[in-house]
């Protein structure tokens, strides 16, 4: 197993730089997932600790070494991609294999690598089978067996449920989570998904235009992002953001929206009256009001979504809507009005021009 360490870590392309000085650490056995929307850089990043790409300036470190200018074969990393690449005409165990045979291994070496990766993913029945017989699951285990009988010190995934239908995703989630619990070797991960970002990780590296927005464990993000950019990337569904202004009501702070909406603000507030602020509420932090409860707003329901586990609601608020993300939902229809109360613990607000956050009281949020 292997820390990595990465270091004013920047990329260009010609004249079009694309990595803007990425500095972070992930520890020993960790897994660290990179997450941000596509053209972020996320995979460019991950491809120059695997060697595939080179480094404009900056250093990648894998444990002790600088490995800037080493190959990828002599870096003791294995990667996972989007496209399985096995070879067609090989068995799983010869594709599993090959890495080994290319190194020369001695066949009962070769063969009892191959038996523990295929025990540990349970692709012991069909270590005779060639790719065209497997599903896609199946196949996608086999690309990451063939990086485990590398006993590798990183194991590097890209992306690598992309090409699956979601039911197989979510099992695969599963699966590769396991991986890393039994293996304990640093995994590093690229997504554009952030839900298999917040179920998987240890930590997560959010990514944006090249620079890293925010790290931390999923729960940390989720309830205290640093900025507009991880508050609307991470959660879904996404939180509700509303422009405004910060005023004084009744000699208490309340936000007031562009279009006349009031609402409350939390307590540890880092704004004065006249700030122009963005409000933010997550939909599952939005109820409606019981009876003889005090209401923070009355809305129009525009739309219902039943998903099951909790009713989607969509709230006409002035010109604009808040979704709501409801348990205990009253049966009412669109057109119709509720009232709804907001867990003030968890408003969020951040400055308008700079996109920084704006409420600093520990456990607010």
């Amino acid at each position: 197993m292997a820390t990595i360490a990465m270091e004013g870590v920047r990329k260009s392309f010609g004249h079009h730089p694309v990595l803007h000085g990425v500095s972070f650490d992930i520890a020993d056995g960790e897994f660290v997932i990179l997450v941000g929307p596509s053209g972020c850089g996320k995979s460019t990043l991950l491809r120059m600790i695997a060697g595939l790409e080179e480094v404009s300036d900056g250093s990648i470190r894998i444990g002790e070494r600088v490995v800037n200018d080493l190959a990828p074969k002599d870096r003791d990393i294995a990667m996972v991609f989007q496209n399985y690449a096995l070879y067609p005409h090989m068995t799983v165990a010869e594709n599993m294999a090959f890495s080994l045979k290319l190194a020369g291994a001695p066949k009962p070496a070769k063969a009892a690598a191959v038996s523990r990766a295929a025990e540990i993913l349970g692709l012991t029945p069909l270590l005779e089978r060639y790719p065209k017989e497997l599903s896609g699951g199946q196949r996608q285990r086999v690309a990451m067996g063939r990086a485990i009988v590398r006993d590798p010190k990183v194991f590097l995934f890209d992306e690598p449920l992309s090409n699956l239908d979601a039911k197989l995703r979510v099992q695969m989630r599963s699966e590769i989570k396991s991986l890393h619990q039994r293996l304990k070797t640093t995994m590093v991960y690229v997504t554009h998904d952030q839900i298999e970002a917040m179920t998987m990780a240890d930590r997560i590296v959010v990514m944006n235009g090249g620079r890293v927005e925010q790290i931390g464990r999923p729960l940390e993000l989720y309830e205290r992002p640093d900025n507009l950019f991880v508050a609307g990337f991470i959660g879904s569904p996404s939180m509700n953001l509303i422009e405004g202004v910060v005023e004084a009501v009744s000699g208490a702070p309340h936000f007031r929206s562009d279009d006349g909406i009031v609402l409350p603000l939390p307590a540890g507030l880092l704004a004065a009256a006249g700030d122009k602020v963005v409000y933010g509420i997550r939909p599952e932090h939005i109820a409606p009001a019981a009876g003889g409860e005090a209401a923070d707003g009355a809305a129009e329901i525009a739309l219902v979504e039943p998903t099951g586990a909790e009713t989607q609601v969509f709230l006409k608020l002035g010109r604009r809507e808040l979704l709501g993300a409801f348990r205990d939902w009253p049966i009412q229809s669109p057109g119709e009005n509720v009232a709804f109360r907001l867990q003030r613990d968890k408003i969020h607000l951040f400055d308008q021009a700079t996109g920084h956050r704006l409420v600093a009281t520990a456990g607010t949020a």
